[in-house]
């Protein structure tokens, strides 16, 4: 369920899972709670597990929040983060910033921002985005993703991995024409950033619109 409180947009997610009464100090981050869940009611689960983790992963949280307002922000602007196949997903924006601010725990959100398009910039797909080692739990048996031993993960072009079990690409979706175009915006993006630091261009730069975003009928996807 969509809808705006107070004007703050909320996407309301439900869950059914295996217990007669839900605690109301129900921890869904233990992987107890998905024992006995389908595939439908683990994908609502798992995006409120991967917030909850990546939260817990970052060394400041709000360095975390600032920078990745910032680069949603951008993606949105730049046509690289939209409702249409191919292109950055909510949730892969956080994972990349949670990535630069690992790297960088003690920099400012600006030096995160220009580290950020500095490393993305020059990433060398399909190597993995990835917060923590992969964790399988073979109690639960939910299939993760795992390159070294599932052939099909291999075939995946621009890996972003999920942090919260059982981990998963976040990107399967990405094809190779909207990698490219997504490459090309984070190399403009790293040479405003040199500018900015330069005195050449100001942070007004960064976020210029690229124009109209791709719509789900000229999409190009898998």
């Amino acid at each position: 369920m969509k809808f705006k409180l107070h004007g703050i947009s909320i996407n309301l997610l439900y869950a059914n899972v295996s217990l007669a009464v839900v605690p109301s100090d129900l921890d869904i981050s233990q992987n107890s709670v998905l024992s006995g869940v389908d595939e439908v009611n683990l994908r609502s689960l798992s995006e409120c597990r991967v917030a909850d983790q990546i939260l817990d992963l970052v060394p400041n949280i709000e360095n975390f929040r600032t920078t990745l307002r910032c680069v949603k922000h951008w993606a949105k602007r730049r046509g690289v983060c939209v409702n249409a196949p191919g292109y950055l997903r909510e949730v892969d924006c956080p994972v990349m910033v949670a990535c630069i601010c690992l790297a960088y725990p003690n920099a400012a959100p600006s030096t995160l921002v220009t580290m950020l398009f500095s490393i993305f910039g020059e990433w060398y797909w399909p190597n993995p985005v990835m917060l923590c080692s992969i964790h399988e739990d073979r109690e639960l048996g939910f299939p993760v993703w795992d390159a070294r031993f599932n052939r099909e993960d291999r075939t995946h072009i621009m890996p972003i991995i999920t942090p919260a079990y059982p981990c998963r690409n976040s990107t399967v979706h990405v094809s190779a024409t909207t990698l490219e175009v997504m490459k090309e915006q984070f190399q403009i993006g790293n040479e405003v950033c040199q500018e900015i630091e330069m005195k050449q261009a100001d942070w007004a730069d960064l976020f210029e619109p690229l124009g109209d975003p791709p719509s789900d009928e000229t999409a190009v996807s898998c």
